[in-house]
């Protein structure tokens, strides 16, 4: 049995993440900030007891190690930072750009820093750290420039770590899921669909029209894919980028 850490368990892909980790008699220490939710997913998994909470803003690194230290930890077999908030943000008093780059960009970095001693702790094979980004680091939409950035900023952080830690056979990579069918996927629906005048399923219509495969991912599929570069099997990935997007963009 090997522990993994997953922030943003609460909800959506991280509950996911959990659950498929549960399922495959893995032990999952369940990162967020909403005590409630954290709960909700850990009695939903398999061995419900076996599993640990830690409420914690990301943005707060005091609170992320003291939650480390009273799981009593001995190590960490990998970390799926996966912690974010979504929706626009446009220049003026109420500009959310220092909210949404804290929490996505540095709130992954503080996150993953208070975890790697416990990474290094681990003494025998690789360890993973996987990063959940967005197509949106690809890309870019109008109103959404802190995300955008925050996403793309994820990419150079692995890329640096996958370098920087090769040596300790730590393994980083991200994942840039497109369109998945999750609260934050919907609310972005909905706030379009608002802008537009349109009703949700008329903005939902005309947002899968330009997806090839015209459709939304499932948080599960994301959630096998995390899996599989957490695996013991996998040794050579790292410093990559995985897209799982339904086609909406094909990068050479």
């Amino acid at each position: 049995m090997q522990t993994f850490l997953v922030s943003g368990a609460g909800s959506g892909i991280g509950r996911a993440i959990a659950n498929k980790l549960a399922s495959e008699d893995q032990k999952v220490i369940l990162l967020g900030r909403i005590d409630a939710k954290l709960k909700q997913t850990k009695e939903k998994l398999q061995n419900p007891a076996r599993h640990q909470v830690i409420v914690a803003d990301v943005c707060d690194k005091n609170a992320i190690g003291k939650g480390l230290r009273a799981c009593g930890l001995t190590h960490l077999d990998g970390v799926v930072a996966n912690a974010g908030i979504g929706g626009e943000n446009i220049y003026g008093p109420t500009d959310r750009w220092d909210k949404i780059i804290s929490i996505n960009l540095t709130g992954t970095y503080l996150l993953l820093n208070e975890c790697l001693p416990y990474l290094k702790k681990q003494p025998q094979g690789f360890k993973h750290i996987v990063i959940i980004s967005s197509i949106l680091a690809r890309l870019g939409i109008p109103n959404y420039s802190a995300y955008c950035a925050s996403k793309a900023g994820l990419l150079g952080l692995m890329r640096s770590w996958a370098a920087q830690y090769a040596r300790d056979k730590i393994l980083v990579n991200a994942i840039c899921p497109g369109w998945v069918e999750t609260d934050m996927a919907k609310q972005g629906i909905q706030a379009y669909a608002d802008t537009v005048n349109k009703s949700y399923d008329q903005a939902l219509q005309e947002q899968m029209s330009m997806v090839p495969l015209q459709k939304m991912s499932q948080p599960e599929e994301v959630a096998n894919l995390v899996y599989f570069l957490l695996g013991e099997d996998q040794t050579s990935f790292t410093g990559q980028t995985l897209d799982i997007n339904n086609g909406a963009l094909m990068p050479n």
